[in-house]
């Protein structure tokens, strides 16, 4: 059986005042008959009349009836995948140079000019080509870091010109001093605790400082080894009493999420990271944004594609309610401990919503 498209299961009226509200979405096109041209809903061109509108399912059905492809809202996605092919190689270019490579440098291998690809590469990635670099490099040096090299040869194994110049910008890059990432939680003990919840077992590590770790849904030494993995020189104990009271607000958020996981926290990430993280909870339980939203939210409305790392790198899940976030079409994409989860876990907080 074929599936009915949007086209035939909603009014040309409905259709329009898509149109009207620049609804994204690509279900359905639209041609202006006095233009000869087609588009998306979402559209930024002026609206044209409703007398000369024409609404179509696919490009091809559009072009069979003689209008041709926006040059504006790219309908057909080629100058999409060209510039996605273009961002790709730059980033690919950026990632295996050891110097930050200059942006005359980068427009010139992509043949645009440097205004063309700057805006090409911040609306693909959500950064400058500069900012990308910064980031690629932070990476290196938290890995050098973290595999024990000293200070000064992880710097200049990273790329950066001195030891200086990462300590001014240590909060940027790294979210914490060089010595304390390279000792990986070294001297730092974690209590961790497992307990039993409405999606299999919960792992909850908590520093002197608050909750560093929540997991859950999958066996015990898969979480345990998550835990281990950020914190790979850190003493980890198992069992802790103490962390009764954690164990059991978490389960019972997880049971009926009426209000927001209010735990102290110790979170570690860079700066940008944290300011993602700090603004996912003021997402009120029940509601969802878009990663759009939350870039905007969170003061950089081009950095779509690095909130979304952020919130995959969140390391305390439904404390720092990273599930509120979806796709900008409505769907709820990826999810560290799987879609089903995510889709249970927002239909609880709106069920616990509803006035009884």
């Amino acid at each position: 059986m074929q599936n009915t498209h949007i086209v035939d299961q909603v009014s040309e009226e409905q259709l329009w005042d898509r149109v009207l509200h620049r609804q994204a979405g690509g279900e359905f096109l639209y041609a202006v008959t006095t233009m000869g041209v087609f588009c998306r809903p979402a559209c930024p061109s002026p609206r044209p009349l409703r007398q000369n509108v024409r609404f179509f399912r696919t490009p091809p059905e559009a072009e069979a009836a003689g209008f041709r492809a926006c040059k504006r809202c790219d309908p057909k996605g080629e100058r999409a995948r060209i510039a996605q092919a273009v961002v790709r190689d730059a980033s690919a270019f950026i990632e295996a140079s050891n110097d930050m490579p200059s942006l005359e440098a980068l427009a010139k291998r992509s043949g645009y000019s440097r205004f063309h690809f700057l805006r090409m590469f911040r609306d693909h990635t959500g950064l400058t080509p500069r900012s990308y670099a910064e980031g690629v490099r932070a990476r290196r040096l938290h890995a050098a870091l973290a595999g024990g090299n000293r200070v000064t040869d992880a710097v200049a194994e990273a790329g950066f010109g001195s030891e200086s110049r990462v300590y001014e910008k240590t909060s940027t890059l790294l979210g914490m001093t060089p010595g304390a990432a390279r000792r990986g939680g070294q001297g730092e003990r974690i209590r961790t605790a497992f307990a039993d919840c409405p999606f299999g077992r919960l792992l909850v590590g908590t520093t002197d400082k608050g909750i560093c770790f929540i997991g859950f849904a999958e066996p015990d030494d898969a979480l345990m080894g998550d835990l281990r993995r950020r914190f790979p020189n850190a003493s980890v104990s198992s069992g802790d009493a103490d962390l009764a009271g954690t164990i059991r607000a978490v389960v019972e958020f997880l049971q009926e999420p009426k209000q927001a996981l209010d735990l102290p926290l110790d979170l570690r990430g860079t700066a940008f990271q944290q300011r993602v993280w700090r603004t996912l909870c003021t997402i009120p339980a029940g509601e969802t944004r878009t990663y759009a939203q939350l870039a905007a939210m969170a003061g950089n409305a081009k950095a779509i594609r690095a909130v979304a790392r952020s919130c995959a790198t969140n390391p305390v899940s439904l404390a720092v309610p990273c599930h509120r976030v979806i796709g900008s079409d409505g769907g709820l994409t990826g999810y560290r401990w799987g879609v089903p989860r995510k889709k249970a876990l927002l239909e609880r907080e709106k069920a616990a919503r509803i006035p009884a």
